[in-house]
């Protein structure tokens, strides 16, 4: 019992602070640490919509008020704001780990050690996810990879009608072959309106964000009591 109490007081005070929901991503080098020392976890929310304050946006938020209640930060990313530039396939970033084309995604590369899970979120583009999110994290996943390997990554839709579950099984993909432990909810990680007050008003969906936020912060806090308690990510074979 001991030691179960030294681990839980070590919980409390290394996810104990209040999360902080940030309107833009400020892109700071210099503000990146060591994920060794943090006693803070924090999670990045990346809204795929070319809405900024859209359905995708307003479920997002309700999973970040979910992690704020549990102890743990987020910070909110949106890449739809502008086109992204599709991977090129050139294979430079196996020797860089950072893709050749300098935007946002570098950005985020050079900062992915601040953050302890991923939720990815788009708003349904004909049965998909939207031609913002799926470059971004074609070029993510593809030129570094193995920094985000054993981290929690969630996806949620937000849709008018249908479509939602292809778009969510179209971003699990990158969860599930890339060694992540996928995040899930007491249903479909979806919301479904055509604005963010219907958003608002699918109780069930606003339901299932908040859940799934509270899902992430156990799976990062239960990690965290493993990593302190010796439990060491499995040790990978030689790839065949």
């Amino acid at each position: 019992m001991v030691r179960r109490d030294a681990l839980k007081n070590m919980l409390l005070m290394g996810c104990g602070t209040a999360a902080s929901l940030t309107p833009a991503f400020g892109m700071d080098k210099n503000t990146l640490v060591n994920q060794e020392s943090r006693t803070s976890r924090k999670v990045l929310l990346v809204n795929g919509s070319p809405r900024k304050e859209g359905c995708t946006y307003t479920a997002l938020t309700e999973v970040a008020g979910a992690l704020q209640r549990s102890g743990v930060d987020s910070e909110m990313l949106h890449v739809g704001s502008q086109a992204l530039s599709g991977c090129k396939g050139c294979g430079a970033c196996r020797e860089s780990a950072r893709c050749v084309i300098e935007d946002t995604v570098n950005e985020v590369i050079d900062r992915l050690e601040e953050f302890d899970g991923f939720v990815f979120g788009t708003p349904v583009h004909y049965a998909s996810a939207s031609g913002f999110i799926t470059p971004f994290l074609d070029r993510l996943f593809f030129a570094s990879s193995q920094k985000m390997a054993y981290k929690p990554g969630a996806a949620i839709a937000s849709c008018r009608r249908g479509g939602s579950i292809q778009a969510v099984d179209q971003l699990n993909k990158y969860f599930t072959i890339n060694n992540m432990p996928v995040v899930s909810s007491r249903y479909w990680n979806m919301v479904y309106g055509n604005t963010p007050e219907e958003v608002r008003n699918d109780k069930e969906g606003m339901q299932i964000m908040r859940t799934l936020g509270n899902n992430m912060a156990w799976m990062i806090q239960s990690l965290q009591i493993a990593k302190a308690a010796g439990i060491s990510i499995p040790e990978p074979e030689p790839r065949t």
